[in-house]
């Protein structure tokens, strides 16, 4: 089921705004009430839209003029990204956007916080937003923000990481609110935020390194041509002896994203059910290795 989600186009679209949901929802239900501040694009607009309502007395009724301003904010962002997440990419995230936007200004803010310990609103929202957001980006697609800028960075093979340039973004944005708010707003707010840091990174899979190394007796040139024509990944392949069958063995060794072991695991048990893998998951590669967005 997983894998044919990650692998049918448009299955990933309908995963990728489920995804947006559930960060929209837990975003509304657990954060916004207790009067605490995302990061990211999103925070500097709830920020704008707190000034904008206390120092200009501007009232925008029932409606959080914060989903449109994120709307508006990702238009400039989405163009610098153009050239690097290329138009497929780009299509997605506007799908993406226009639903975080639309459900973040449609779901009911509770008028009493449904958890009123902030630490405990602080863990749920933080977890739940890292799942959805990173259930966004598995599909390969994105909420835009700051998540385009962090994927062009990845891409460019920058050592940031998606959550790794949201959490350093976000100190000179919780800074703000520090100043701003009571201190006790901006403490929380970065706790929220290092939870959804914390997940998303998880999540997110095309972000996690792997190395496999596969022990088969069928033709090591079969698979290896297939992750090369298929995955875009090179592989090393030499051979072995089994200590305990004393029979030759084929060793093959790649390295590859998270997202990518399904599709190599299917490949292996059509060509080789009895063959033994291994993977190693959050190695460090450096190097000739192409960092994949979708």
């Amino acid at each position: 089921m997983l894998y044919n989600t990650l692998h049918n186009r448009w299955l990933r679209i309908v995963a990728a705004v489920a995804g947006e949901l559930i960060a929209a929802s837990a975003l509304n239900l657990f954060i916004v009430p207790l009067h605490l501040y995302t990061g990211g694009a999103m925070g500097v607009c709830q920020l704008i839209r707190t000034l904008l309502q206390t120092h200009m007395g501007l009232d925008f009724g029932p409606y959080d003029i914060a989903g449109i301003l994120y709307f508006l904010v990702n238009i400039p962002i989405l163009l610098i990204g153009y050239k690097d997440l290329g138009r497929g990419l780009v299509v997605k995230t506007i799908i993406c956007t226009v639903s975080y936007s639309l459900f973040y200004s449609l779901i009911p803010i509770p008028s009493a916080p449904i958890v009123d310990d902030y630490l405990t609103a602080c863990l749920l929202g933080g977890i739940l937003t890292g799942v959805g957001s990173g259930i966004v980006l598995t599909c390969g697609c994105s909420s835009g923000g700051l998540d385009v800028i962090g994927l062009c960075l990845s891409k460019r093979g920058s050592g940031f990481t998606v959550g790794k340039f949201s959490l350093t973004f976000n100190v000179f944005l919780y800074t703000a609110c520090l100043i701003l708010f009571s201190p006790e707003v901006a403490i929380y707010s970065v706790i929220y935020n290092f939870f959804t840091s914390m997940v998303l990174d998880r999540m997110h899979q095309q972000n996690v390194n792997v190395m496999a190394m596969i022990f088969t007796h069928a033709d090591e040139h079969i698979l290896g041509q297939f992750i090369i024509d298929n995955l875009g990944r090179g592989v090393t392949y030499w051979n072995g002896t089994g200590a305990y069958t004393g029979k030759d063995v084929h060793v093959l060794c790649v390295s590859l994203s998270k997202y990518e072991i399904e599709e190599l695991l299917h490949a292996v048990r059509s060509i080789d059910p009895q063959a033994f893998l291994t993977v190693q998951e959050g190695v460090r590669v450096y190097g000739n290795f192409r960092k994949k967005l979708e």
